[in-house]
């Protein structure tokens, strides 16, 4: 029996969350997207605390297509986290395919400064 969409990336999300943890120190870049926005997140695993996040609902962010939000995301969470002094973060891709708009957002938050 087939999976449906969603299961199938919670399945490789799980799969890839078994590998990786965020630390205060480098904490986990986490991505989710919808059909219409974007939304990331510096996690702390450690301590189970988000200490920035951004979305392409923020006021902050606009632009004419999803992938330039996208860019425009990843340059905001970059300049958040260099306002709380991290540089190096573990990029988690939330189980989608590490190209479109999670390129993008990746792309914009390496132009910001953060390493992965």
């Amino acid at each position: 029996m087939a999976l449906t969409k969603t299961a199938r990336r919670k399945r490789i999300h799980m799969r890839i969350r078994k590998k990786m943890e965020g630390s205060s120190t480098r904490p986990r870049l986490s991505v989710y997207r919808s059909n219409k926005q974007i939304y990331c997140q510096l996690i702390d695993d450690s301590k189970g605390t988000t200490l920035a996040s951004a979305s392409s609902t923020d006021e902050a962010v606009s632009g004419a297509n999803k992938s330039e939000l996208a860019k425009k995301v990843g340059e905001l969470i970059g300049s958040r986290a260099q306002s709380i002094n991290i540089s190096e973060v573990v990029f988690d891709r939330g189980g989608y395919l590490f190209h479109g708009r999670v390129k993008a957002l990746a792309e914009g938050a390496r132009s910001a400064g953060l390493k992965f």
